[in-house]
């Protein structure tokens, strides 16, 4: 397997095909790179080059004990985008994947980056406070923490299988294939770097960080996202950013490069090639 080793020893894991200007994915809590293979099937056959990479912790990277936090995400990423000498490219970010994207660009990547895309991402920041008072109560996170040390496949399945992808809407008609792989990627993972990321994904501001990205960016999100709320996340990140557009789509859940990959890899793909 493909791995690139970080500067405390993490073996992070990762996939590179093709050639062209690179596309580097940056997956969700708790899930994999795996979670992109629809999108980098899309964009191989339409000429890029397309990375993607199991977070530390997760999926086929190391399971170590600390680490878990915005800061060394990004700076995994940063190894990993020097070790492949990646330059010019577009960094999309799902979720928790979303944040990490944002502080790599800001911290380590503007000269190697293009464009970014964000889709159904964390920032600003997920956690109610005085300052975002929008935001999800502390205690939202904690019980997550609880449900994944008190029965982690249990607690995966019922995520997958209802809020994630809007299975639990009126209506909905869920894919028992997408519930089984979402939980078959969760379950790769460690439960420790899963327990941790739920801070890391809640709890950074990102604030200063979209406003210190100068490449233009594309906000995605569904405005029935019942993971990362819409209100409080993605009309704030566009108006944070200097060159950011916000592209809203109505009924889309939270998995929606899943569960609507035909429309998000097509606006995807006209956002970069513009």
């Amino acid at each position: 397997m493909p791995t690139v080793t970080t500067s405390d020893g993490v073996e992070i894991f990762y996939k590179d095909w093709g050639s062209g200007q690179p596309i580097v994915f940056s997956h969700g809590w708790p899930l994999s790179a795996d979670d992109w293979d629809t999108q980098l099937l899309f964009f191989l056959r339409h000429g890029f080059r397309v990375v993607a990479h199991d977070r530390r912790g997760h999926g086929r990277s190391t399971q170590v004990s600390d680490g878990h936090d915005m800061d060394h995400y990004a700076a995994d990423l940063a190894t990993l985008t020097t070790h492949l000498d990646l330059r010019d490219a577009v960094h999309v970010g799902h979720s928790t994947g979303g944040g990490e994207v944002a502080r790599y660009i800001a911290r380590h990547g503007e000269g190697r980056v293009a464009k970014g895309a964000l889709i159904s991402a964390v920032p600003p920041i997920m956690v109610q406070s005085a300052a975002n008072p929008g935001g999800l109560p502390k205690k939202v996170f904690d019980d997550l923490q609880s449900a994944l040390a008190a029965n982690r496949t249990g607690f995966y399945r019922d995520l997958a299988a209802g809020p994630f992808y809007g299975y639990n809407r009126d209506g909905a008609e869920p894919s028992e294939a997408i519930i089984q792989n979402w939980w078959r990627q969760g379950m790769m993972g460690g439960a420790k770097a899963h327990y941790d990321g739920v801070v890391a994904f809640s709890q950074t501001d990102f604030t200063d960080d979209l406003k210190a990205i100068t490449v233009p960016v594309l906000v995605m999100h569904g405005d029935d996202d019942q993971i990362v709320p819409y209100a409080d996340s993605a009309p704030l990140s566009a108006a944070l950013l200097p060159h950011g557009t916000l592209k809203t789509y109505a009924g889309f859940p939270h998995g929606m490069p899943t569960t609507e990959a035909d429309t998000i890899n097509a606006d995807l793909l006209a956002f970069i090639q513009s």
